[in-house]
């Protein structure tokens, strides 16, 4: 069948993919889905790195300010979400450029998702009662003892995937590890064009990420963050409050560490971002891959799409 393109631009955290997107977006027909899972949130624009008013009104760009900080945002949404972008994107005759460094939503999009039962607000009530009550990592051995696998994967620490899996075995009484294993359907009918952007010097990745970071605070990256918490009485539990950048600035601003520890975690925080980017990239396949590095990186995937199945899509 003769299914319609769509462009995935993959890449780690500063690694150019935006820049790369505006750049398509002048040549090609291309309207931007957002593959970001803190630019869903509103209000959140200096540490999200959200495109500008004025870019968003230059080229359409979807999946942007889509939830209130204090909301929830699930894979499974984002899929919901996307597909439907991408469809009407495809009517009106243009094409689906999804770009970000959210691997689990394009994993989502890629491979599926499993059947899991939705989010059940009276449930994760109880648990968080139970959390206040006995701890977490109390609640983690529960969690040994109703699903050993999940609980193997899981740490002690990590509050959100305890109550994940606890949510899913209560609601259903079957191991999450288990319902897991099931077949996922895949739906997906397009003609992908996959882009990873990969750096060829850590190193230098790394001080993008430094010089990005010291931009955001000078932009008011601590000011957005209390603006932020202020306004819908957020804490460090809260959805919003988890991404990086912000996870941080809040313990800065609850005073339980220096600016300079602040910093540090920051930077330490969103490197690791990147590394686990890249190896959800590692073994992706039907990858095309380009040194995000490059002086000339635009011209190189322009090159590219213009001498693929794309070429006919090509702006005159």
């Amino acid at each position: 069948m003769n299914y319609p393109p769509a462009i995935f631009l993959m890449g780690p955290t500063t690694s150019g993919k935006s820049g790369v997107a505006l750049e398509i977006a002048r040549h090609l027909p291309v309207e931007i889905i957002s593959v970001d899972s803190a630019q869903v949130y509103r209000y959140m624009d200096i540490g999200t790195a959200k495109p500008s008013v004025k870019t968003q009104a230059a080229v359409p760009h979807h999946l942007i300010d889509l939830i209130e900080p204090h909301e929830h945002y699930s894979a499974a949404q984002f899929r919901d979400d996307a597909l439907a972008a991408m469809r009407k994107i495809t009517e009106r005759g243009n094409i689906p450029l999804l770009v970000g460094g959210t691997m689990l939503y394009f994993h989502a999009l890629l491979e599926g998702l499993s059947e899991l039962p939705a989010a059940d607000s009276s449930v994760r009530m109880v648990i968080d009662s139970m959390a206040e009550d006995r701890g977490w990592p109390a609640l983690h051995q529960e969690l040994q003892r109703l699903d050993p696998t999940s609980a193997m994967r899981i740490k002690a620490a990590d509050s959100q995937r305890i109550q994940r899996a606890l949510e899913v075995y209560y609601l259903t009484n079957k191991p999450m590890s288990e319902m897991l294993k099931k077949p996922r359907y895949v739906y997906l009918p397009y003609q992908m064009t996959r882009i990873a952007l990969i750096p060829s010097n850590r190193e230098m990745l790394h001080r993008r990420i430094a010089q990005r970071f010291e931009v955001m605070l000078e932009l008011g990256l601590i000011n957005e963050v209390r603006a932020i918490r202020n306004k819908f009485g957020l804490d460090a539990d809260s959805p919003a409050m988890r991404c990086i950048g912000y996870r941080q600035v809040g313990m800065y601003l609850d005073e339980e560490i220096s600016l300079s520890e602040m910093y540090a975690k920051g930077l330490a925080a969103t490197r690791q971002l990147a590394k686990r980017q890249l190896t959800w990239l590692r073994p992706m396949q039907g990858l095309q891959e380009f040194d995000c590095l490059a002086q000339n990186l635009s011209p190189q995937v322009l090159e590219y799409l213009r001498t693929t199945s794309l070429q006919a899509a090509a702006a005159p």
